[in-house]
């Protein structure tokens, strides 16, 4: 089946925006032609792709399991488009980066920070989220590079090392009978834990080195971000296990102390993550050469 790929740029737009008049004010179109070019793909693919409604439209079914291709097709032309107008030299463009709000906070910053002073025409934007989903974004094509906890399937994706990092248990002096003792994983266990949420992978790291000691880890609190631990921490709700990076201030203001655990947990690495197959541009391998 050979369907003009404009008709698959119309029906994006139509899904991305939910509207046929938001679609054609975006192309420059009429809404009747972005109406006549739905229809068209219909037609062709033999299936109805939009729940017509007085003002928005819905995706099918059939609509939705099309947008989850076309889209990433779309982003990955765009992505082309731009590489290359950079291989021109780094004049413009943009370089696309997925790291956790912890990671970029304390090691990914000042790399941020050095490169749009020595390339202040190309563009740096970064997304937040878990490793998990920055996989997913890295895979349909959103992002360029993803900064995050290795390994990684190396099917799918080229990894290279960037920095070791260490997590540690701290609390506040609610718990000050734990200072200066050195404790085992199993008395800890005994406590109130504040943990990141189970989907993160650091979280996973540390629920494998419970379960390595034969022991089942029953967090009181889950968050999603590092900072908030440290928080929780500090008003006593209990001990959390965050990134050394991140308890640094409240330790040395004495807010926080640092647990001595018999076993202490083992460092992660984190590495810089890019899609197999799939051509970087030269901002963006400027950019991972500063990072490793």
């Amino acid at each position: 089946m050979d369907i003009n790929f404009e008709l698959y740029k119309i029906f994006y737009h139509c899904a991305e925006n939910k509207s046929f008049s938001a679609a054609a004010r975006k192309l420059f179109i009429t809404q009747s032609a972005v109406s006549q070019s739905v229809k068209s793909l219909e037609k062709q693919l033999g299936i109805t792709l939009f729940h017509r409604k007085s003002r928005n439209i819905q995706l099918t079914n059939e609509g939705e399991l099309l947008f989850s291709y076309v889209s990433q097709a779309y982003n990955f032309l765009k992505t082309a488009e731009e590489k290359l107008k950079e291989f021109e030299g780094l004049t413009a463009g943009e370089i696309r980066i997925g790291v956790s709000d912890s990671i970029c906070k304390y090691f990914v910053m000042p790399y941020i920070k050095k490169f749009g002073q020595m390339y202040p025409n190309i563009m740096v934007k970064v997304i937040n989220r878990t490793t998990p989903q920055l996989l997913d974004v890295l895979k349909g094509g959103l992002i360029d590079i993803a900064i995050s906890t290795l390994p990684v399937n190396e099917d799918t994706f080229n990894a290279a090392p960037f920095i070791s990092v260490q997590d540690i248990f701290v609390a506040s002096d609610k718990f000050k009978e734990l200072k200066g003792r050195e404790i085992s994983l199993q008395e800890l266990n005994g406590y109130p834990l504040v943990l990141l949420q189970s989907d993160s992978s650091t979280r996973k790291s540390v629920d494998r080195f419970f379960q390595n000691q034969g022991l089942t880890c029953s967090p009181e609190i889950e968050l999603e971000s590092l900072d908030l631990l440290v928080e929780f921490a500090k008003i006593g709700t209990g001990i959390a296990c965050v990134l050394k990076e991140s308890a640094v201030d409240a330790i040395k203001s004495g807010d926080l102390f640092q647990i001595k655990s018999k076993e202490p947990l083992p460092p992660r690495s984190i590495g810089v993550v890019t899609m197999k197959n799939v051509v970087l541009s030269k901002a963006v391998k400027t950019f991972i050469s500063e990072l490793i």
